[in-house]
């Protein structure tokens, strides 16, 4: 209780604004100490010299509060929803460099239950004090627009001021930056920053929100692309916490089975069953092992067995939480930005060799064309008997065994192989769709920095391991549709007719010809990609079946696999990389009655909730996965301006050509100002560009020489230009256009009565300044 007809000193006036709990006027702190008459303009005095000493501050409206204090109501941003979903938020206004850190605010639910919103959302909040620097709030609405916010480069312009320069390729100009809004940042900072209101000024203002990394250190490339997609790199101390406490429950060295330890309890033993995990010489995973056995009826019995992920990774745990959040696992050229921690994925669920490792095992007979008749699904301890490398082994099945894989070849290679000669021909009778695209790989040195690109060589073990996965995901959703039990269906549906017109157009080009009128099947459009092979062509033809695909998805619901003509398929394989893989071993474990990581009911009844959550995450990984790529192959050609490269056109627009490059698989534009002067037409449906006047095409699927121009490893962008061998055109040899076009027509006439070609016309002229 205050005394009245008092004067206090300054400490108890502070005392006083520190206990409230909301921001306070002077007429209210007058009232509060019973301060009437002049006595007001000491107060007044004592309030200036607050606020000047920076012990206070003064709100817009007038009030006043702590530097840490905020209003009765502001506007927040979520920033963060932990595992157990509580949600924290950080006040829109607040300078970082005046004030300090934010205060803590925690958004509490409404009466009725209701969230605040998801990550990113603003809402505007009714505030209550809590502690130091902490606050309780309740949101009264959400607000529709959000400040949008740029990732970028912090950066000195040409007269010494700060600008963030946006990693985005698509952006116009950079942002200016005031010294006050710096936040901390200084020049080569990777920052986000959040865009001003600004009228009848030449560039936006942005304030810095968040500092993301050095723009010298040599993971830039991959936390830029983390960033930009909103993946989650750091996990939770609980989390970690949480895996360092697990255990693996395999039985100590010199038990057996027939001993009954407690570790074997409900597990199959499968120590001496001769497993290997055949994987790329980079793998940073072990999480599939492999076995194949003839039988007295002609066919196989054959054993994939998976890391037990389900045991460790309990529904409802914080681990899982996390795991579920993330989705999958993301693969950069220099990280990996896992799904679950290394504790687990480097370690428990790591099917290292000469170790014993829980798993989860596939049993799987097939007969002698490679039809699945039987399969049976256990809980078992393995011990691993080699780790092996693709090329390894297929060294060893072409008659060039090394010290490790001579003494598996009879027992364990030799019949792996038999087997996969088997399902490979069952796969080719069904007509799984073949479209064997050239894979890359960047090569990174131990600085974090591209030194090339290495050709990633498909061999026969590689599709040995395939046939193995595949049989194994499609026994996982026969078996818990006999058991009538919840299945995470890996879906890839036909192509829409659309896209099948669009691909038909351009195919016809080539003479190649896809049915008409009916649904066509994966093995027909396998004829057309065996027709291509072998002519220059065969690569864009392979890219234009790829991009006529439906793109592949998570489902509760069967639909089926296009690309693999199957009628039944889930994901069973990787479950140390994949949540969807986990929710199929969880609902396994539940239907054969496998002990404890059964799929719950509450997940049971998500299940179409948590299938569209992986679908996204797996689409914002592969995003983040491309665009790491341009810029390491960007940043390559950064040093390179003016040297010249051998490419191919990937794409015609309006813009100018799309260019990939053979030695790189950088990409890049020619912009249509750089083309040699013409009037040029867009033929879409021939994918070409037209020299009205001169005749000259260039084609999609075409070779040409072009000599970069620009290239920026922020933003994953390169310039490029013709070189003077390319520049009367790029053609494909043999091919021609379906029908005539009018590019050819002098301009101005028209055969009479008939319309001119649907090219778009884009003039263009040499820039004479």
């Amino acid at each position: 209780m205050i005394q009245k007809y008092s004067i206090p000193s300054q400490k108890d006036l502070l005392a006083y604004i520190k206990s409230l709990a909301m921001p306070v006027g002077k007429s209210d702190l007058a009232k509060a100490f019973g301060i009437k008459g002049d006595d007001r303009i000491a107060l007044k005095d004592m309030l200036r010299a607050l606020e000047k000493d920076g012990m206070i501050v003064k709100q817009p409206g007038g009030d006043y509060t702590v530097p840490d204090g905020l209003p009765h109501v502001a506007v927040l941003e979520i920033t963060d929803i932990n595992l157990d979903g509580d949600v924290f938020a950080r006040p829109v206004e607040w300078d970082a460099a005046l004030q300090g850190p934010p205060p803590l605010v925690e958004i509490r639910p409404d009466k009725k239950g209701h969230g605040a919103g998801d990550k990113g959302d603003r809402v505007l909040t009714r505030l209550h004090r809590t502690g130091a620097r902490r606050y309780e709030g309740h949101v009264i609405r959400k607000l529709d627009t959000p400040r949008y916010r740029a990732l970028g480069l912090v950066m000195k312009d040409s007269h010494g001021g700060f600008v963030l320069h946006p990693t985005d390729r698509k952006a116009k100009y950079s942002f200016d930056i005031a010294q006050a809004d710096l936040n901390g940042a200084t020049v080569g900072d990777l920052a986000v920053g959040e865009i001003q209101p600004a009228r009848g000024t030449n560039r936006k203002k942005v304030r810095i929100v968040e500092l993301v990394g050095r723009r010298d250190d040599p993971k830039a490339i991959s936390l830029i692309a983390i960033h930009e997609q909103g993946l989650r790199h750091a996990f939770p101390a609980e989390v970690l916490e949480d895996a360092e406490k697990l255990k693996n429950p395999s039985p100590r060295r010199g038990e057996t089975k027939e001993t009954g330890v407690p570790g074997l309890q409900g597990r199959e033993d499968l120590r001496e069953v001769p497993l290997v995990t055949i994987d790329g010489a980079d793998a940073r995973d072990f999480d599939d092992a492999v076995f194949a056995e003839k039988t007295s009826d002609g066919g196989f019995h054959l054993i994939v067995a998976i890391a037990d992920v389900s045991y460790y990774v309990r529904a409802g745990s914080a681990l899982d939480k996390e795991a579920y959040l993330r989705g999958n696992s993301t693969y950069f050229p220099d990280r990996v930005v896992p799904m679950l921690p290394e504790a687990l994925s480097n370690d428990l669920c790591s099917l290292r060799p000469h170790e014993n490792r829980a798993c989860l095992a596939a049993h799987l007979w097939i007969d002698g064309q490679g039809r699945l008749k039987n399969y049976k699904f256990v809980r078992g301890i393995m011990r691993s008997v080699a780790r092996l490398v693709y090329e390894q082994v297929q060294a060893a099945k072409d008659g060039l065994p090394d010290d490790m894989t001579g003494p598996l070849m009879e027992r364990v290679i030799l019949p792996l192989y038999e087997a996969y000669a088997v399902l490979f021909e069952a796969r080719e009778k069904r007509g799984a769709l073949d479209l064997d695209l050239p894979e890359r790989r960047i090569v990174i040195d131990k600085t974090g920095v591209m030194t090339g690109v290495a050709q990633r060589v498909r061999v026969d073990a590689h599709k040995l391991i395939e046939e193995f996965m595949i049989l194994a995901n499609v026994a996982a959703a026969r078996a818990l549709e006999d058991r009538r039990a919840a299945c995470v269906y890996r879906v890839h549906e036909p192509p829409s007719p659309d896209k099948l017109d669009s691909a038909r157009e351009f195919l016809e080009s080539f003479d190649l010809m896809l049915p008409k009128g009916q649904a066509v099947k994966p093995g027909q459009i396998n004829q057309i990609l065996h027709k291509a092979a072998g002519h220059p062509y065969s690569h864009l033809v392979s890219e234009v079946i790829l991009r006529s695909q439906a793109q592949a998805h998570y489902s509760p619901y069967n639909h089926g696999h296009y690309g693999l003509a199957l009628t039944k398929y889930g994901h069973f394989t990787s479950p140390i990389r994949r949540y969807a893989d986990l929710l199929v071993h969880r609902s396994l474990v539940a239907a054969y009655g496998l002990g404890p990581g059964a799929l719950d009911q509450e997940q049971e009844i998500r299940l179409a909730e948590m299938a569209e959550h992986i679908s996204q995450t797996e689409r914002a990984s592969m995003a983040a996965e491309r665009s790491a790529v341009d810029r390491f192959t960007a940043a390559f050609l950064a040093d390179k301006i003016g040297v010249t490269f051998r490419g191919r056109i990937t794409g015609v627009t309006r813009a100018g050509l799309f260019v990939g490059l053979e030695e790189s698989g950088a990409d890049g534009i020619v912009p249509m100002r750089t083309l040699p002067d013409d009037y040029y037409v867009h033929d879409e449906a021939n994918h070409a560009l037209i020299g009205r006047n001169s005749g000259r095409i260039y084609r999609m699927g075409a070779f040409v020489t072009i000599r970069i121009r620009e290239a920026s490893g922020l933003t994953g962008s390169a310039v490029f230009m013709l070189a003077e061998d390319s520049l009367d055109g790029a053609d494909i040899p043999g091919v021609t256009f379906k029908k005539p076009q009018s590019a050819f027509r002098p301009r101005g006439k028209t055969k009479k009565g008939n319309k001119r070609h649907k090219g778009k016309k884009y003039g263009r002229k040499r820039d004479k300044r």
